[in-house]
């Protein structure tokens, strides 16, 4: 058995390697350059660690997973759209040259919700549940025992509680902006939802996905440069 504590570097690491060359970087190397870096570097982690990762399908089939991704992020996106305009400037933002923008929209839709699903709802919601079920059982030393002696493999697909879902969504939450905190509680919540749903973290990332690719398409047709 591979311990949670082990398996925190497999499924951290693409997360934190994106973010930190998103900040460390922006000020210095050109938009399109950056994002290129981004790519490589994340999609290298995660062909090094998916041999940690556990399988991402479940019990339902794999049409009704993605059909039910689709639907749902198309959901999503309206429930983004409209918890975020009350709190967006409309007065920020810059336009985007058609390559940054690809560039851009290829690591929101197919990048970000592979990592950020593996993460959140994948690693952080496993976690908590494990955790909770452990104090629940009143052992000593919780989260200790559950960082060296469990693994989230062995999770029941579906399975949830209260803690996992305040811990992984308060998590997503706190990446993301203060501004966009409202609809990052809601849309967390969204993926939670088909979590425990289908059983699966497919159905979580092809959400994921149709939600951040339709939100590019939106703000480059509509010029809504604030909203990404």
């Amino acid at each position: 058995m591979i311990s949670n504590r082990q398996l925190i570097l497999p499924y951290a690491a693409p997360y934190l390697a994106y973010v930190f060359i998103a900040s460390a970087f922006g000020d210095i190397l050109p938009t399109a350059i950056n994002y290129f870096l981004r790519i490589a570097v994340v999609i290298a982690l995660l062909l090094w660690a998916k041999k940690w990762y556990f399988t991402i399908a479940g019990p339902c089939s794999l049409r009704r997973s993605i059909l039910t991704g689709i639907g749902a992020g198309v959901l999503g996106f309206f429930v983004w759209l409209a918890l975020l305009l009350p709190f967006v400037d409309r007065n920020t933002g810059e336009s985007w040259e058609v390559m940054e923008f690809g560039l851009r929209l290829f690591s929101a839709g197919l990048l970000v919700p592979i990592f950020e699903e593996l993460l959140m709802r994948g690693f952080f919601f496993r976690l908590a549940w494990q955790w909770a079920e452990t104090k629940r059982q009143g052992l000593d030393h919780p989260l200790a025992r559950v960082l060296d002696d469990q693994s989230i493999d062995s999770v029941p697909p579906g399975a949830w509680s209260w803690p996992a879902v305040f811990i992984s969504t308060l998590v997503f939450t706190v990446g993301h902006q203060f501004y966009e905190w409202p609809a990052s509680i809601v849309y967390s919540l969204l993926m939670v939802f088909l979590w425990i749903r289908q059983k699966d973290l497919l159905v979580c990332i092809v959400a994921h996905a149709t939600t951040n690719i339709i939100l590019g398409l939106y703000v480059f047709s509509t010029k809504s440069w604030y909203l990404w």
